[in-house]
């Protein structure tokens, strides 16, 4: 009897090696994602992951498994591998990149090797540099931590441009004269260095100093992705998709389904598709500490607001939830000339009725 266990890509040693090589730099030049990969509160996505690649070819595996996480591939990939788990829980067999002539939808849906639906993911990704500006003021939160004075603090916004990330030359002379203006005996609400404004904040409830857990000073930086939250563009990105495989699935007969997710960063929920797909008068917002500058004019009228209706390509949109266990929600097309198997559209998880366009 063969009792080997399966090989743990992301298991203990995975662990202490990414520990070993990224535990001493400093933050901005580590991945977003260090810490699903290293702390123990993540072992059941490192264990998901491990149990989603060894049904990949191996070769593909070990791809995924080399580039998973980078900060450009970590998202699109944790949506690409949980569109094919989705699937697979409906009691279906998926197929990674068949090859259809020159095509390779991400996942080819079979029963019994019949071909079924063809499945093409996009992931909706935050603006280009956000990355990098949230990895440069993660290491000012580091340099911060070794003051040792109990506050937070958060930074004044500029309403007339988003604020600038700080370099790492910057960030420690911020930190340098933090530690001064903070161990001094002077009580100030508010501190000025290389050109930033930090704030002290205070308790709601008392009107206090606000006290951080353990005796280190905390500073909640601006996320930098402050704007309006809207599926406009992942319905864009949607009707990309439907036009590189609108032939093939003419061709093939099979139904067009493009699985939808979001990269935690940018704010995008099920509510916000399917307040479009509605044509709902409504406008989200994202805000941290800091953000007080919009990067785009808000125009909106609430007597004819933005409305996509999908095309007929489109069989429906599988939408993959960004928290694990990454659960999905259907919005099907009720216009799709080839519609979907009933038995693929089952919505595992509601927060909300589904709207007109969908399961």
């Amino acid at each position: 009897m063969n009792t080997q266990q399966p090989l743990r890509r992301f298991g203990p040693q995975f662990v202490l090696e990414q520990q070993k090589r990224y535990s001493k730099r400093p933050p901005e030049n580590r991945m977003l994602s260090y810490d699903l990969a290293v702390l123990d509160e993540y072992e059941p996505w490192r264990i998901w992951l491990d149990e989603q690649l060894d049904l990949l070819p191996q070769n593909t595996a070990k791809t995924f498994a080399a580039n998973l996480w980078r900060d450009q591939n970590f998202w699109p990939d944790v949506i690409e591998l949980a569109a094919g788990a989705a699937l697979r829980r409906r009691g279906f067999g998926v197929e990674f990149e068949r090859r259809w002539g020159n095509l390779t939808p991400d996942w080819t849906v079979v029963d019994d090797g019949t071909p079924l639906a063809l499945v093409e993911v996009h992931t909706h990704s935050p603006r280009k540099g956000t990355s990098a500006k949230i990895k440069a003021w993660h290491a000012l939160v580091e340099r911060l931590k070794e003051i040792p004075v109990p506050v937070v603090l958060t930074v004044a916004g500029d309403p007339s441009g988003p604020l600038q990330a700080p370099d790492a030359g910057t960030a420690k002379k911020i930190a340098q004269d933090l530690r001064r203006v903070l161990l001094s005996p002077l009580h100030q609400s508010a501190f000025r260095s290389q050109g930033y404004t930090f704030l002290l904040q205070a308790d709601p409830s008392t009107g206090q100093t606000m006290r951080s857990p353990g005796m280190r000073t905390i500073l909640v930086p601006p996320s930098n992705i402050a704007g309006v939250v809207s599926a406009q563009s992942l319905a864009a990105g949607i009707e990309t998709k439907i036009s590189k495989y609108r032939a093939l699935a003419e061709e093939t007969g099979l139904p067009l389904i493009v699985a939808a997710g979001a990269d935690k960063f940018t704010g995008l929920e099920l509510q916000h598709l399917d307040d479009l797909l509605r044509g709902a008068p409504t406008l989200s917002m994202q805000f941290n500490f800091g953000d007080s500058f919009i990067h785009h004019p808000v125009e909106i009228d609430p007597s004819n607001p933005p409305r996509w209706t999908m095309p007929p390509e489109l069989a429906g949109v599988l939408w993959v939830n960004n928290e694990f266990p990454f659960t999905t929600a259907w919005r099907l097309n009720p216009t799709a000339a080839t519609p979907v198997p009933a038995a693929l559209a089952v919505s595992e998880t509601e927060t909300h009725p589904p709207t007109a366009a969908g399961a």
